[in-house]
């Protein structure tokens, strides 16, 4: 006989109002006229988020309850995880009101080739905002799953929308269009590696429960190879979705080629996703067999982070720049997953929030600075630009001197404490790579600081946009967070200190 799966819908509340939003903008698409679509799109939009991160205020101090089978099980940490998600992608969204940056298919439109462009300037993209939806749907589900079926489907729910509009940039087409199908193409090959793993892990253990995986790994005398097996291909999916070394190449190219707001929304809200996801996988599952899995993960840290600092001093472009410094997050966040501890969790999470108000404060920054054909991403370009507009140079350097964690910012205390629970867990090889990098990011960010202050400019065609209303209020949210979290860190980590997830 078959029973009904019990279901706590009070708990999936969250993911099923984010989807009904999707859902609900896509039949917007089909039935409403162009011109009233877009101020519909957005409105949907942000009332659902919004929505959805009221009801999981109201449920942030659930401790370890099952919201589907064994599939879905969230906890304080699950809740403050997908509490993130919302509002970064809250304050994500108010930028993507610049539609220009959208390219709609030139199919779509009547007329001859030549047309067709022409009008393709006058047409607002809104297809973005249910596919928006829908990632951010599969990003609420990813850190709050417990099996590894369910883990694939969110992690293939918040994918395959980012594919689509990564390709969707109106100004550089070509290079977006590269830059998506590069994302794709290797992002097919990690879920292959993940959906591997998940076989070798079923094999080992009869099971896709991650509690029973972490039993049968506890068994005296059980055959381990399927089990390292499945744990080099899990990590390998999981590591490439965070964009750490040697898994790193989509990342500089993907966010330079996506549409600006994309990139934004895709750098901060994925990692809070992914990093979520990977903590309770080798908490829960793994969390027994750690001396052996943990040496692996110290070296691609610090290699991680060496590498995306490295490789950053040497760009000259904008995007690619702050690219190769969300490597370089990669591996400092990698420090709290290997410390296996309260204290790296919860450094951990502080630190998501941190870094996902700067990065999406920084690539709006970024689509404000423009010529007559669009965003100007070259370096050399942005010299003087304190002297166009000083508060849009100070806001992009507060958000730079958080990414190097300089005091009095959130970057400061992010780093600290994550350093401080890898020191507590041994791990002092991350700490000392972790300082260098630090430093060696340090001195690309005043850089660019260095040129936008005190170079004269050399290029009059680069003004910077005045901002709509909504664009202000992201860049201001972004700003004052950053502030506020660097000087009164206690407004997260009073959250934090809520049961959360159970390290043994």
């Amino acid at each position: 006989m078959l029973s009904t799966p019990a279901l706590n819908y009070n708990l999936l509340a969250p993911i099923l109002i984010v989807l009904g939003g999707a859902l609900l903008g896509v039949l917007v698409e089909g039935f409403v006229a162009r011109a009233y679509r877009a101020r519909l799109q957005i409105i949907i939009a942000l009332l659902t988020v919004a929505t959805a991160f009221g009801w999981v205020i109201s449920i942030r101090a659930a401790v370890s309850q099952t919201a589907a089978i064994d599939s879905v099980s969230t906890d304080a940490a699950g809740t403050f995880l997908q509490g993130t998600i919302l509002v970064l992608a809250f304050v994500a969204l108010l930028f993507f009101t610049q539609n220009d940056h959208f390219a709609p298919q030139a199919s779509a439109l009547p007329g001859s080739s030549e047309e067709k462009e022409a009008t393709l300037s006058g047409v607002q993209m809104t297809e973005i905002y249910p596919l928006v939806l829908f990632a951010i749907s599969g990003m609420l589900l990813f850190p709050v799953a417990h099996d590894l079926i369910t883990l694939f489907v969110a992690l293939e729910v918040l994918s395959i929308p980012l594919y689509i509009i990564t390709g969707l940039a109106r100004r550089r087409r070509l290079l977006s269009q590269e830059a998506a199908l590069k994302y794709f193409l290797l992002g097919a090959y990690s879920s292959a590696f993940f959906l591997f793993g998940g076989a070798f892990l079923y094999g080992f253990s009869g099971s896709l429960s991650l509690g029973t995986i972490r039993t049968a790994a506890q068994t005296p005398g059980a055959n381990h190879i399927f089990l390292f097996l499945g744990l080099i291909f899990v990590s390998v999916g999981l590591l490439f979705k965070i964009g750490a070394v040697p898994f790193h190449s989509w990342t500089p190219d993907v966010y330079q080629g996506a549409p600006t707001p994309v990139t934004g929304f895709m750098a901060a809200c994925t990692k809070v996703a992914a990093f979520g996801a990977m903590f309770r996988i080798f908490v829960v599952a793994f969390g027994a067999i750690q001396s052996d899995w943990r040496p692996v993960f110290v070296a691609i840290a610090t290699v991680t982070m060496a590498g995306g600092a490295i490789a950053a001093i040497s760009q000259r472009d904008v995007k690619r720049t702050l690219a190769y410094s969300s490597i370089t997050h990669a591996g400092f966040l990698l420090s709290g997953v290997i410390a296996l501890s309260q204290i790296g969790l919860t450094s951990m999470l502080f630190y998501l929030v941190a870094y996902g108000f700067a990065t999406i404060g920084a690539f709006g920054i970024v689509t404000l600075v423009r010529d007559s054909t669009g965003e100007v991403n070259d370096l050399n370009r942005w010299a003087g630009l304190a002297k166009k507009s000083p508060l849009v140079a100070t806001a992009f350097s507060l958000f730079l001197l958080s990414f190097g964690g300089v005091p009095l910012t959130a970057g400061f205390i992010a780093k600290f404490s994550i350093f401080t629970a890898a020191y507590d867990s041994g791990n002092i090889a991350i700490v000392v790579v972790g300082v260098l990098s630090s430093a060696i990011a340090l001195f690309f960010y005043l850089r660019v600081i260095l040129i936008m202050f005190f170079k004269e400019p050399t290029d009059e065609t680069v003004t910077v946009e005045v901002p709509s209303f909504m664009v202000s209020a992201g860049i201001g949210i972004c700003f004052i967070a950053t502030l506020a979290l660097g000087v009164y860190p206690d407004l997260v980590f009073n959250l934090l200190r809520l049961p959360t997830l159970l390290v043994p």
